[in-house]
């Protein structure tokens, strides 16, 4: 096992991952007291002194990590992802970056790069877009002949709903998040048309029961391949850990039959 230096072994130590979390938690809790005017009237001094601290303790730990691991620091995504939502929170708040100072909430993003479970399932997210780039462009191919044919069935009655392909898109949009779509669209639509449900059933079961779950079927196996993955990585780890610690007692072994040989 390769010797770490004390301040690798903090960083690297499920406790400090753990005060990290903590930390992050809790500054989150204190950038939502910051909203309330009441409670900044009574312990807004306090409360500004505990942020400064969480902002001091995550700049100490990005600087730690940079000591360590210097320019392989940013090799790893999620250490950049940590970096700038650090620098996003130390731009001073003048006028011109007020808005940006806003941001500081994103700070409790930073639980995604310190809790596995989120990660993977951010890991899962990414791994998938590539695949939902195409159900996306069959989703949009989908919608606007959908547009089209609505446009031109309904927008001499309908216009607020279905007078231009535009208005259409965003109807049928509303329709297949499945949100007033009977009570709100369809049956006032079906008073003038009766048939028009042979339209809207069929882009229903297409849009919210076949292509939506499509994309959650893409993410869910995306996330099991992170998964699986992340397991191979501590597989590995243990291994190669377990295979340096006896590698290590061999070595010792074979010195000490040497010294009782002598």
């Amino acid at each position: 096992m390769t010797d770490q230096n004390p301040l690798e072994r903090l960083i690297k130590s499920p406790r400090f991952s753990t005060f990290i979390m903590c930390v992050i938690i809790f500054n989150a809790i204190l950038l939502g007291m910051e909203t309330s005017k009441t409670i900044m009237a009574r312990a807004g001094s306090l409360i500004l002194l505990l942020d400064k601290v969480c902002l001091g303790i995550f700049v100490a730990e990005l600087l730690a990590k940079l000591i360590v691991y210097r320019a392989r620091f940013f090799r790893d995504g999620w250490n950049i992802f940590d970096f700038l939502i650090v620098a996003v929170s130390l731009m001073p708040a003048t006028q011109g970056f007020s808005a940006i100072r806003a941001l500081r909430i994103l700070r409790v993003l930073r639980l995604i790069s310190t809790v596995p479970s989120l990660r993977r399932v951010v890991e899962g997210f990414i791994t998938a877009l590539p695949g939902m780039a195409s159900v996306f462009m069959l989703m949009a191919l989908i919608f606007y002949i959908g547009a089209v044919i609505a446009t031109k069935l309904f927008a001499e009655n309908f216009p607020q709903w279905f007078g231009t392909l535009g208005q259409s898109a965003y109807s049928l949009f509303q329709i297949m998040t499945l949100e007033s779509w009977s009570m709100g669209i369809v049956r006032p639509v079906m008073e003038i048309y009766p048939l028009a449900w042979m339209f809207f059933i069929p882009f229903i079961m297409v849009t919210t029961f076949a292509v939506v779950n499509l994309l959650i079927g893409l993410i869910v196996n995306s996330m099991q391949d992170a998964h699986h993955e992340e397991t191979n990585a501590e597989t590995d780890h243990y291994r190669d850990d377990v295979t340096a610690r006896l590698k290590g007692i061999e070595e010792q072994l074979a010195a000490l039959l040497k010294e009782h040989k002598k």
